[in-house]
C-alpha cells in the first residue's frame, strides 16, 4: 500500500514537469509580440513623421531593459518562486502595451513598448525556464530549455499576420490596445501552474539520454558574484551578444528589408516564415546538443548565420534571390539559427555554473541579448538613415559572428570552486 502511495506520488510530480514546461511556452508565446516589431514598426502613419530611427527605438529600448530586468527577476524567482514573478510581468507586458496605444509620437512608444512592456517581458521570460528545467535530467536540458523558449519565436506565427490584419483594419493604436489586453489575460493566467520541485526531488534518468554528451556533470554551484569572477561568463556573454545582436537586427527590419532591398510589400510573411525557423531553431539546437555539445553547435550555428546573412545583403530587387520563395527560406534559416542562441546559452549557462542560482546567473549572462540587440538593431537604423541602404549592417553582423565562432573554440568548463569562493 505504502509502494502503491508512493509510486502515485512519484507519477504526480512528473506530470508537473510538463506541465510547467508547456506553461513556460505558453507564457513566451505571448512575451514573443516583441519580435513582431517590424510589422507593428511599419503600421507606423506616415502622417507621425518618423524616423526609421524612430522606429528602431521603441524595439531596441525593449531589449535593452528586457535583459536588464532578467538579472534581478532571474534572482526573484530563485527567491520567491516563478508564480508571482511571471505575474507581475503579464500585468507591466499589457499595461505597457495599452499605455503606448494612446500616443502618436515615438516617446510614448519608447516608454509604454519599450520601458514596460520591456520589463514585463523580462519578468515573465526569467521565470518560465528555471522551473521547467528544475523538473528533468540534465540529459534533457537542452531539449526542455528549446522547449520553453520556443514559444517566444514562433510568437510571431501567429502575431504578424494577425497584427498586419488588425492594422488594415482598426489602424495602429487600436491594434495596440488590443494586444495589451489580450496579452495581460494569457500572461497572468498561464503564470499561475508554474512552480519548482520539491527541494528533495530527483529528476528520473531516462536510460535513451544517458550517454549525452551536452555537458559534463555538474557537481558545484557558482553564486553570481563567484560567475562573474570566471572568464567562461566573459567569453559566453560576447558570444552571445555577436548572436544574439545579428538576429535581433534583422528580425527589427526584416519587413523593411523586404520593401526596400527587395521591392516586396510581404514583409509580414517572411516575418512570420523567420518565426517558425526561429521556434524550431530552438528545439533543434537543443537536442542536437544534448548529443554532440554546445561548443559544436554554437560553432555551426554561427558560421551558418554568417553565410546567411550574407546572401541575405545579395537579395536586391532584379537579383534571383529577391523572390518570395528564396527569401522565405533565408528568413527561416536565419530564424533558426538565431533561435539556436536562446537555447544553448540558458543550457550552457546551467551546465557550467549549476542550478540552485540558474535565474540569477543567467540573467547576468542574458544582458549579452539585450546589449547585442540595442546596439545591432540601433546601428541598422542610424546606418540606413545615413547611407539609405542595410549593406554595411550586413558586414558588421557578419564579422561579429565570425568572432563569436572562433571564440567557441577556447571555450572550456570553469575550474572547480575553492572552498572560499563556494563560500563567498
Amino acid at each position: 500500500m505504502v509502494q502503491e502511495e508512493l509510486e502515485m506520488q512519484n507519477k504526480e510530480v512528473k506530470n508537473y514537469g510538463w506541465r510547467v514546461t508547456f506553461a513556460g511556452m505558453g507564457i513566451n508565446l505571448a512575451l514573443g509580440v516583441l519580435y513582431a516589431w517590424s510589422v507593428i514598426s511599419e503600421g507606423v502613419p506616415d502622417a507621425w513623421g518618423w524616423t526609421e530611427t524612430d522606429k528602431s527605438l521603441p524595439y531596441a529600448i525593449a531589449c535593452l531593459v528586457f535583459a536588464a530586468i532578467m538579472v534581478p527577476a532571474g534572482r526573484m524567482q530563485d527567491k520567491i518562486g516563478p508564480r508571482l514573478v511571471a505575474t507581475i510581468g503579464g500585468i507591466l507586458v499589457g499595461v505597457g502595451i495599452v499605455m503606448a496605444s494612446f500616443f502618436q509620437a515615438p516617446i510614448g512608444y519608447m516608454i509604454g513598448f519599450g520601458v514596460l512592456t520591456g520589463a514585463g517581458i523580462g519578468f515573465g521570460y526569467a521565470s518560465a525556464t528555471p522551473p521547467a528545467v528544475r523538473w528533468f535530467s540534465a540529459a534533457k536540458t537542452g531539449m526542455i530549455a528549446g522547449l520553453v523558449v520556443s514559444g517566444f519565436g514562433l510568437a510571431p506565427v501567429y502575431a504578424a499576420p494577425f497584427t498586419s490584419l488588425l492594422l488594415e483594419r482598426f489602424g495602429l493604436q487600436r491594434t495596440m490596445l488590443i494586444w495589451g489586453v489580450i496579452f495581460l489575460v494569457v500572461v497572468v493566467s498561464l503564470a499561475q501552474l508554474l512552480k519548482f520541485p520539491p527541494k528533495d526531488y530527483e529528476p528520473p534518468e531516462d536510460e535513451s539520454t544517458s550517454g549525452a554528451k551536452g555537458s559534463a556533470p555538474v557537481t558545484e554551484d557558482f553564486l553570481p558574484t563567484v560567475m562573474l569572477r570566471t572568464p567562461q561568463f566573459y567569453m559566453i556573454w560576447f558570444m552571445y551578444a555577436c548572436g544574439a545582436g545579428a538576429g535581433l537586427m534583422i528580425i527589427a527590419k526584416l519587413a523593411a528589408i523586404a520593401q526596400v532591398q527587395a521591392g516586396m510589400r510581404l514583409g509580414f510573411v517572411l516575418v512570420a516564415v523567420l518565426a517558425v525557423g526561429n521556434g524550431a531553431g530552438r528545439i533543434i539546437a537543443g537536442m542536437l546538443s544534448d548529443k554532440i555539445g554546445r561548443q559544436k553547435t554554437l560553432l555551426l550555428c554561427f558560421g551558418l548565420q554568417a553565410v546567411l546573412i550574407l546572401l541575405l545583403s545579395r537579395a536586391t530587387e532584379g537579383n534571383l534571390l529577391a523572390n518570395v520563395f528564396l527569401l522565405s527560406v533565408l528568413s527561416a534559416l536565419i530564424g533558426a539559427n538565431y533561435g539556436a542562441n536562446l537555447s544553448l546559452f540558458p543550457a550552457i549557462t546551467k551546465d557550467y555554473f549549476g542550478s540552485i542560482n540558474f535565474g540569477a546567473n543567467y540573467g547576468l549572462v542574458f544582458t549579452a541579448w539585450g546589449f547585442g540587440g540595442f546596439m545591432l538593431a540601433t546601428a541598422a537604423g542610424k546606418l540606413y538613415d545615413i547611407f539609405g541602404n542595410f549593406t554595411y549592417s550586413y558586414y558588421s553582423a557578419t564579422g561579429l559572428l565570425i568572432l563569436a565562432a572562433l571564440m567557441t573554440l577556447l571555450l572550456s568548463h570553469p575550474k572547480p570552486l575553492k572552498k572560499q569562493d563556494a563560500e563567498a
